[in-house]
């Protein structure tokens, strides 16, 4: 009896599910744990800051049952949070740059699951206005968004499904996208988080995102790259690997246009206030609670509207040509 409580609230489906594809044991599940536990005294220089049976199953679905990965797993993720521990400070939904990071949309996540049970997770890149949110910050959304939801067992084993929608993602942006913080959001997400990654689906990239991914390519397991595909505009491809009846209009689905405040109005609660026009008074007081620190880099909040982004596609052209310094890592690539 004590090995179903791991698997309580499990439908009979994914109990077997995770059988076949994950090669879960219900009978065995308590010493494959116990394995990997046992392993822990190997990194003395790793503070395991959990241990629990729950905590551990998700890192041995995450790796198909195979202890030695699912250990190493664990050992990334602790290690991970050791060599990033700034990144993990105040590591919660209303943490003033989470909560940014959350209130404009990153990561939005649809409420269905797509036809496999995936839980799908959606970034529209334009919404990303750097003067508001730091690539950390938005990483840090994810990371925190992704902790909250594989509490989910069913999505422990279903996993999940990333789209990135590039659309009026600007050359200036890109800019910003260094192989260093690009390699430290991979090394978050690939190698030391206990989650399935069904699918990675970049959606009208332009070419500067496409010269992107050929230098982070060298960063990326066999197993992600096969898992990554690259859309362009062509939806019907998208729709082949997840059915339009899952998917919002902006990817050509069925389901409404996605509400950016939907996932974070679900992490913060009542905590949540919709402000989408910032008015200087009202976001600074939401700072008074915290440190100062943050003041001077927040002073002028610019919220930025998918519409505007646009025009600022539009108008960014010209200057572009102009940033040489910045340009210059990417246009190495061709």
């Amino acid at each position: 009896a004590e090995m179903t409580h791991l698997q309580a609230g499990l439908s009979p489906e994914t109990i077997e599910k995770a059988r076949l594809e994950l090669n879960e044991n219900p009978d065995i599940l308590h010493q494959d744990i116990q394995q990997v536990r046992d392993m822990i005294i190997t990194r003395p220089d790793i503070g395991f800051l959990r241990t629990d049976d729950a905590f551990i199953l998700r890192f041995l679905r995450a790796r198909k049952f195979h202890q030695m990965e699912a250990f190493r797993l664990l050992a990334q993720y602790f290690q991970y949070r050791q060599l990033n521990l700034d990144m993990f400070k105040n590591f919660k939904a209303d943490d003033p740059g989470i909560k940014r990071a959350l209130t404009d949309g990153f990561p939005g996540v649809l409420e269905n699951r797509d036809h496999c049970g995936r839980k799908i997770l959606l970034l529209f890149a334009a919404n990303w206005d750097q003067s508001r949110n730091s690539f950390i910050d938005i990483l840090r959304a994810i990371l925190l968004s992704l902790e909250v939801l594989i509490e989910d067992q069913e999505l422990q084993i279903n996993g999940f499904i990333l789209i990135i929608d590039w659309s009026n993602f600007s050359f200036k942006q890109a800019s910003k996208l260094t192989p260093s913080i690009l390699k430290l959001a991979i090394e978050g997400l690939q190698d030391s988080f206990p989650a399935r990654f069904g699918g990675v689906h970049f959606v009208n990239q332009p070419w500067y995102i496409h010269a992107l991914y050929t230098l982070i390519k060298p960063f990326l397991k066999d197993k992600t790259r096969k898992r990554i595909f690259l859309h362009g505009n062509n939806l019907n491809s998208l729709h082949q690997l997840i059915h339009p009846e899952c998917l919002p209009s902006e990817f050509g689905g069925t389901l409404p246009p996605y509400d950016m405040g939907t996932w974070a109005r679900t992490l913060l609660g009542p905590d949540y206030s919709d402000e989408n026009e910032y008015t200087h008074t009202s976001y600074n007081a939401m700072h008074v609670k915290h440190t100062s620190s943050n003041l001077e880099r927040d002073a002028s909040p610019k919220p930025m509207k998918r519409s505007q982004s646009v025009v600022e596609a539009g108008t960014l052209k010209h200057e572009d040509q102009g940033e040489s310094e910045n340009t210059q890592p990417l246009l190495a690539l061709d």
